[in-house]
Parts: structure tokens; sequence; C-alpha cells
């Protein structure tokens, strides 16, 4: 058996385990567990694109305020 197949079938019996495992420590169904950590991924993927966005804002707001001047001249 390749090194691949072992790999997967070590994680499909060690790494899913850990949802039942809570949900059976909380009293919870496993989907709930599962469903749960889906949406967290979802939202702290998006509260970072929200953060990158925001800086961005911030640095075009900035280039807006400051004016660039090329030489001296320009003053």
């Amino acid at each position: 058996m390749s090194i691949i197949l072992k790999l997967k079938f070590f994680f499909e019996k060690y790494g899913f385990q850990v949802s039942s495992r809570l949900a059976d420590k909380l009293g919870m169904r496993v989907t709930n567990v599962r469903l749960f950590f889906i949406y967290i991924s979802f939202v702290t993927a998006g509260l970072w694109f929200g953060v990158y966005l925001t800086l961005a804002f911030w640095i075009k707001l900035k280039d807006l305020i400051r004016a660039k001047r090329t030489s001296v001249f320009d003053l």
C-alpha cells in the first residue's frame, strides 16, 4: 500500500474522531459540531478579508489626504 493511502487511512481513523469525541463530551450531535467548525472557518476567513479591505481603505485615504510631491519645486 502506498504511503499516501496509509496517511489517508490514518487521518480518517484518528482525525475524524475529534468531532465525535467533542460531541459526546458536550452531549450534542456530531453533525452540529461539524457544522460549527465549518461556519467558524468561514467566519475567520471573512474576518481577515474584512481587515484586509479596511487596511487598504486606510492606505488609499492616506494617499488622498497627503499630496505626493515629485520634486522640491512643486511647493
